[in-house]
């Protein structure tokens, strides 16, 4: 199986790139369980809350592989959980960082914050994505990575020239 991550600060387009693959490669994705778990919490999160997502979030991308797909597309990964805990509580929960060693990826998708800002009730930064972009470069330095940039087209074909050639 070959497992493709999609990551980057907000508002760059990681959902739309990952459903776009999805169904370009008709390959199951894994959604970011963030959203739904800050929708429901009812308040502010809290630190505890960012372990609480990466469990969860591991739980769901290995519960897709269990089914043995040639393609795995993962709309975001423990970097993210621990870039963000870093980026606001200066430190990233020791089980956070254990996991992201142990669970290898193929490749990353680096998705550039070259596209407008979409506002979204849980989005927090709209002036800080290109720190939190160089902060995900930092972060990927000795992993596979892909920075894809422009439009949708153009990310798309970015993105589909960097997993083909894992397919042969």
């Amino acid at each position: 199986m070959v497992k493709i991550v999609i990551t980057g600060p907000e508002s760059s387009g990681k959902t739309t790139l990952a459903q776009a693959l999805s169904r370009h490669y008709a390959a199951p994705w894994v959604p970011e369980y963030s959203r739904d778990y800050l929708n429901k919490l009812g308040h502010e999160y809290q630190e505890e809350d960012l372990l609480k997502i990466a469990q969860e979030q591991v739980k769901r991308e290995d519960a897709a592989a269990q089914k043995q797909p040639r393609l795995l597309i993962c709309d975001t990964s423990l970097i993210v959980i621990k870039v963000w805990s870093e980026y606001v509580y200066g430190r990233c929960h020791p089980w956070i960082l254990q996991q992201i060693a142990l669970r290898p990826i193929d490749l990353h998708l680096l998705c550039s914050p070259d596209i407008p800002w979409e506002p979204d009730p849980l989005r927090e930064n709209p002036s800080d994505r290109d720190d939190l972009f160089q902060r995900y470069q930092q972060a990927l330095q000795n992993q596979p990575t892909v920075v894809v940039r422009g439009d949708r087209e153009e990310r798309m074909a970015q993105a589909r020239n960097a997993i083909n050639p894992l397919f042969s």
